[in-house]
C-alpha cells in the first residue's frame, strides 16, 4: 500500500488488543487502538479511519453503543463487530446498527485480515453512477443525499437503505434477485446478512408506505419486487 489505511480498534481485552494491533501493523495498516468503550467515540472523533473494528462487550459502553454514535458521525466509515456472543438476535442488531461483517470469537486473524483487506477494496472500486435522483411514485429519491421526499416532508436514509432502494430504483418492475443485492451492499449472501436485509426491506416498505401505488413485494425464493404503478407516477 502506498498510504496504510488507518483502522479503528476497540477492545478491552488488553492481550488480545496488543496482538491483534501488531498483527494489522505487521500487514501494513495503521491502527489506533482503545481498550475502554467510554473513551472510544472522543477518539473516533480526534482521527480519519477507513474502518471500524469493534468489540462488543466493553467497559462502561458497550460496542453497539459506540457503532451506533460513529454512524451519526460518519455514515458510510465500514464497520466489523467483534464478539464472543452467538445469539442470532445480538448478530442481527450488529447489521441493523450497519455492521459490515459480525465476526463471533475465537477466530482465525488471518480471517479477520482478509475481511478488512475485502471490504476495503468494495470500498474504493465501487462504481460510480451518474443516475442518483429517482421518482418513486409521489416519492422524490436522492440517493446522494441518501433522503426520500413527499408532499415537502423528508425522510433521512442510512448507507444501506440508500444503496439497497437505489438497486431496487435501477430494476423498477422488475425482479431483484437476493443474491444480486446481497453480493452488491453485503459483499456476501450468508444467513445472517440475508436476514439482515429482510430487516432493510422492511423499512423501505414503511417509509414508502403512505402511496399505495408502491409497493415492494417478497417473490418468494427469489427475491424482491419494487413495484410502482406508472401510470398513477405519471399523472
Amino acid at each position: 500500500m502506498s498510504k496504510a489505511q488507518h483502522i479503528f480498534l476497540v477492545e478491552d481485552d488488553l492481550s488480545f488488543g496488543a496482538v491483534l494491533k501488531s498483527y494489522l501493523e505487521l500487514n501494513e495498516f495503521e491502527v489506533t487502538w482503545v481498550d475502554d468503550g467510554k473513551y472510544a467515540v472522543d477518539k473516533f472523533k480526534a482521527g480519519s479511519f477507513q474502518i471500524c473494528i469493534l468489540d462488543v462487550m466493553l467497559p462502561n459502553i458497550d460496542g453497539f453503543t459506540i457503532g451506533t454514535e460513529i454512524r451519526k458521525l460518519d455514515a458510510d466509515i465500514p464497520m466489523v463487530f467483534l464478539t464472543a456472543k452467538t445469539l442470532k438476535e445480538d448478530i442481527l442488531k450488529g447489521y441493523n446498527v450497519g455492521a459490515d461483517d459480525y465476526i463471533t470469537k475465537p477466530f482465525d486473524t488471518e480471517v479477520l485480515l482478509c475481511k478488512i483487506q475485502a471490504i476495503i477494496k468494495r470500498q474504493s472500486t465501487q462504481p460510480v453512477s451518474d443516475e442518483f435522483l429517482f421518482s418513486i411514485g409521489s416519492y422524490e429519491f436522492d440517493s446522494k443525499l441518501r433522503s426520500i421526499s413527499r408532499d415537502g416532508e423528508k425522510q433521512k436514509l442510512s448507507p444501506k437503505e440508500a444503496d439497497l432502494l437505489k438497486l431496487l430504483c435501477q430494476n423498477k418492475n422488475e425482479l431483484l434477485s437476493r443474491e444480486t443485492a446481497l453480493r452488491k451492499i453485503w459483499g456476501e449472501d450468508g444467513y445472517f446478512t440475508a436476514r439482515s436485509m429482510d430487516v432493510f426491506i422492511t423499512k423501505l416498505r414503511k417509509y414508502l408506505k403512505d402511496d399505495p401505488n408502491i409497493e415492494i413485494k417478497n417473490i418468494h425464493g427469489s427475491g424482491f419486487l419494487l413495484e410502482v404503478n406508472c401510470e398513477a407516477e405519471n399523472q
